[in-house]
């Protein structure tokens, strides 16, 4: 396990002075397996975290579970989603649950106040309780819980390593990934389902593959497109208002689709090109998360210099004190090195 040969990503300035430095590490890869550019370690090993849930979602759409349970787009979206828990992201989780013959009781995703601040206050001022559909991963858990009707095996304990449904996206994530089930180490996600740690360049390949899928089996392959798909029609399901995963998929109209993660984790795949891209700060830090991706985009020649500029707020947050005014600025500080 690698924790040497970080880099600068991403400064915090205050006025003249560079006040923080975010450093970490990067990998873009093909679909060939082929590192294309790279900073700090390309192997540093991490928790995917939640930028795992596109690839977690494949077993169930590749079983045929989009056409048994009629999931519409959104549904989808919401199976690969980190959201704000907006009543329309708490409305399809509590649908695709009902789909499957479940109601909200079912989840076993722990409670979490709304992501989305003003959710949480409405929720406060009008004396409601918070309930596991609000959990950001509710939508993932309620495609567990579909996964398991569509296998048939009991949802008693289907966040355990050894249910059937998990063994089931391990091996998902695995063939993906090109890294063996036995070789991903697993901790526990903080909505108490299994995490996987494996090699950055892995974690780029898995999402250069879902990109350009055509060398997959044609029901993996269908998956992944609809996964895509789905997120390029329906983003605000993927995160929500103000949230960068959803403006990255609308203001490219789907070309390119991210996912971040807890603990400073981003991936991202660019179809047309079949590459996939994989950032971690070591700090964990969120808030240099999103310069990173928007600058390494850019320079990879990705994201246009329009969309760069209505991605500005994410790209070069200013830094604002408690009088709101400007006084800094997050700038991403790094060059990313080519591969031949």
């Amino acid at each position: 396990m690698s924790y040497c040969a970080s880099e600068a990503l991403v400064a915090v300035t205050r006025g003249p002075i560079t006040e923080s430095i975010h450093r970490g590490h990067l990998a873009a890869v093909e679909s060939s397996g082929r590192l294309i550019a790279s900073l700090g370690d390309a192997q540093f090993y991490t928790y995917a975290r939640s930028t795992a849930k596109l690839l977690q979602a494949i077993p169930l759409l590749e079983m045929g579970g989009a056409e048994r349970y009629d999931l519409s787009d959104s549904e989808i979206t919401l199976l690969c989603a980190s959201h704000n828990g907006e009543p329309a992201h708490t409305i399809a989780a509590a649908s695709i649950l009902a789909k499957a013959g479940l109601d909200v009781s079912a989840l076993d995703c722990g409670l979490q106040e709304p992501m989305l601040k003003r959710e949480a206050d409405r929720l406060k001022y009008e004396h409601k309780a918070v309930q596991a559909v609000h959990n950001n991963c509710s939508g993932k858990h309620a495609g567990m819980l579909a996964l398991a009707r569509l296998l048939e095996v009991p949802i008693h304990q289907y966040t355990r390593p050894e249910h059937p449904v998990q063994k089931k996206m391990l091996q998902a994530v695995s063939e993906m990934c090109s890294v063996p089930a036995d070789e991903i180490q697993l901790g526990i996600d903080g909505c108490g389902v299994p995490v996987y740690a494996l090699p950055l360049s892995a974690l780029a390949l898995g999402y250069a593959r879902l990109g350009r899928p055509e060398a997959l089996a044609p029901a993996r392959a269908d998956a992944c497109r609809r996964i895509l798909r789905s997120i390029g029609q329906e983003p605000f399901y993927v995160a929500g208002t103000d949230r960068f995963d959803t403006r990255l998929a609308e203001v490219t109209g789907g070309r390119i689709i991210g996912k971040m993660g807890a603990e400073g984790v981003f991936a991202a795949t660019v179809p047309e090109k079949g590459i996939g891209l994989a950032i971690k700060l070591e700090d964990g830090s969120e808030r240099a998360l999103y310069p990173a991706a928007a600058e390494a985009l850019l320079q990879l020649g990705f994201l246009a210099e329009h969309e760069a500029a209505e991605l500005a707020s994410y790209h070069r947050p200013v830094v604002v004190n408690r009088r709101g005014e400007s006084v800094g600025v997050l700038a991403p500080v790094f060059r990313l090195a080519r591969s031949d």
